[in-house]
């Protein structure tokens, strides 16, 4: 049988990228950015860096008018299109063509209909991701045997495999995408050993970071590499993408300065030493849930917020007496500084941290969008400590939860859910009666996701000896004979299902869109920030802080 196959070749597989482009909108940042952008070659371990610098008179404007000429030779394509709005999304270019980009899938419905594999995926995924609704199970009915497993001859169509792939992705509890992901992953696998080593590394990564649930940024550049190694280059497209790399860059730079300064001038990590000082992490997550040049100052104070979360924790873990915490407890619910001064000198400080970071976001939000979040936001504090205090009450009394006790409580003390809480105040939206529901739904989600992922084994990673509990353990305790990592998998594949079914039903028009854009980069940020390798290393979270900051 392996006699049977051909070695793919990067000529064949080109025409997946090289079609014609939308016509590019007048950008927001182009014209202060103009001649500004001079970004180094894009360089990953393993392989040879590409060398593209952009010229110190570069005009950003001038580069998206280069991308609208591409798009005139090929005006009448609607499958070429298509791939371009593909492109332009992996790139993250495509909110400079957000308009093409609606009148594109509007006339590239019949694409759903193809008898080709890739058209047809292509045109569903990116149906879904604009607001259309169109059924998974419809549109790849075709594709099936009476048995709805998929027909052995798609099992070389190498293009229509990785769309497949990351059409399954997009996952809402549709039959025919379990069957997808199963039946494009293992013949992508299969594939490997056949194919040229640049296209075998872009099959590879497709496979360990599909698209749907990974980074946007982080797929961006090596898909930018990848098409750089391609025998034909639409060198405008690359300029507009890197150009658009290096501004966000040196933003990113800017931030993480900023968050530095204030970081050793605050003076926690010498006040309270056996406690977390990752800094650099804790901007990352900031990075990634945020995207847009708008939200700087967003991304800086969510910084801030999210390493308070880190400090209380490790107060509560590794420092504090229960009856030291027990006061910190009552001083956050009075919310008063003048309740914390009989409080230890370190918590004292923790708290005066918190205080201020929290007022503040408070006053931002009121200057900025008129609203006033401060009850919100002390109430979503209490509720933080009280699920630290309880925690620590199981683990003084030996008390043992129930897994289900113990994930309802891991799910606040993750922060995740207090973090969403200034996220929603400071993008300018307030809790409704008609958003409260679909809002706890959106953010409990991603939460759950990290709790789960942290709890697989990988708390090692803070070299820590504080012990609040392990979601796997007291599953295992329960179910002695179950795969307890299997049961967890699932779990985290069921909130992602959930969290789609959030994001691409018609709820969404009820939820803002960055609120819940941050929602999906939180829970995509998750396998990065806790996908270790068997030395404990973060390689991924490694390889994306090297490409977006440094």
């Amino acid at each position: 049988m392996a006699a049977a196959h051909v070695c793919f070749s990067l000529s064949s597989f080109a025409p997946l990228f090289h079609s014609a482009l939308p016509v590019a909108r007048n950008g927001g940042q182009s014209g202060r950015n103009r001649g500004l952008i001079r970004p180094s070659p894009v360089i990953y371990p393993g392989r040879e860096p590409v060398s593209h610098e952009l010229s110190d008179d570069f005009d950003f404007q001038e580069s998206l008018m280069n991308v609208q000429a591409l798009l005139h030779q090929h005006p009448k394509s609607n499958k070429g299109m298509l791939s371009m709005v593909d492109h332009l999304k992996r790139l993250c270019i495509d909110n400079y063509f957000q308009d093409e980009i609606d009148n594109i899938m509007d006339s590239s419905m019949d694409l759903l209909h193809s008898d080709d594999l890739l058209d047809a995926t292509l045109s569903l995924r990116l149906m879904r991701e604009v607001g259309y609704y169109v059924s998974a199970d419809d549109v790849l009915q075709k594709f099936t045997n009476d048995n709805g497993d998929f027909n052995l001859r798609h099992s070389k169509d190498l293009r229509g495999l990785l769309s497949l792939h990351d059409m399954s992705h997009l996952n809402m509890g549709e039959a025919s995408l379990y069957k997808a992901k199963e039946f494009s992953s293992k013949h992508m696998k299969f594939a490997l050993k056949y194919l040229e080593p640049n296209l075998a590394r872009y099959v590879m990564k497709s496979l360990d970071h599909p698209y749907h649930v990974s980074l946007r940024q982080y797929k961006a550049r090596h898909h930018l590499s990848y098409l750089q190694n391609l025998p034909t280059r639409h060198t405008a497209i690359e300029k507009l993408a890197l150009a658009e790399f290096q501004m966000k860059k040196l933003q990113h730079q800017s931030e993480m300065q900023e968050v530095k300064r204030w970081w050793v001038d605050l003076g926690l990590s010498q006040e309270i030493p056996t406690a977390r000082d990752q800094v650099l992490k804790w901007y990352m997550w900031s990075m990634t849930i945020l995207e847009g040049f708008s939200f700087s100052r967003y991304r800086v104070e969510a910084t801030k917020v999210i390493s308070m979360v880190y400090i209380v924790d490790d107060i509560f873990d590794l420092v504090a007496t229960q009856e030291e915490l027990s006061r910190f407890n009552e001083a956050i619910k009075m919310w008063d500084l003048a309740a914390a001064e009989s409080l230890p000198s370190y918590m004292i400080s923790c708290y005066k941290a918190l205080y201020t970071i929290t007022n503040d976001i408070a006053d931002m939000v009121r200057k900025e969008h008129g609203l006033n979040p401060i009850n919100h936001l002390k109430q979503a504090w209490a509720t933080l400590f009280d699920g630290f205090m309880i925690e620590g009450k199981w683990l003084s009394t030996n008390q043992v939860p129930t897994s289900e006790d113990y994930l309802r409580n891991g799910v606040i003390t993750s922060g995740a859910l207090l973090l969403f809480m200034h996220l929603l105040f400071m993008l300018g939206h307030d809790l409704t009666e008609d958003n409260n529901d679909h809002i706890l739904k959106v953010v409990s989600c991603p939460a759950k996701i990290m709790r789960l992922w942290d709890d697989m084994g990988s708390a090692k990673d803070e070299l820590q000896e504080g012990l609040d509990g392990s979601y796997k353990d007291l599953y295992q305790r329960e179910n002695p004979h179950a795969d307890a990592e299997k049961h967890m998998l699932d779990m985290i594949a069921g909130e992602w299902e959930d969290l789609n079914r959030e994001y691409f039903s018609q709820t969404k028009s009820t939820i803002p869109p960055s609120f819940i854009g941050a929602s999906l980069n939180f829970a995509r940020m998750v396998s990065i920030m806790y996908g270790y390798d068997d030395e404990q290393r973060l390689p991924a979270l490694e390889d994306y802080t090297r490409m977006l900051l440094f």
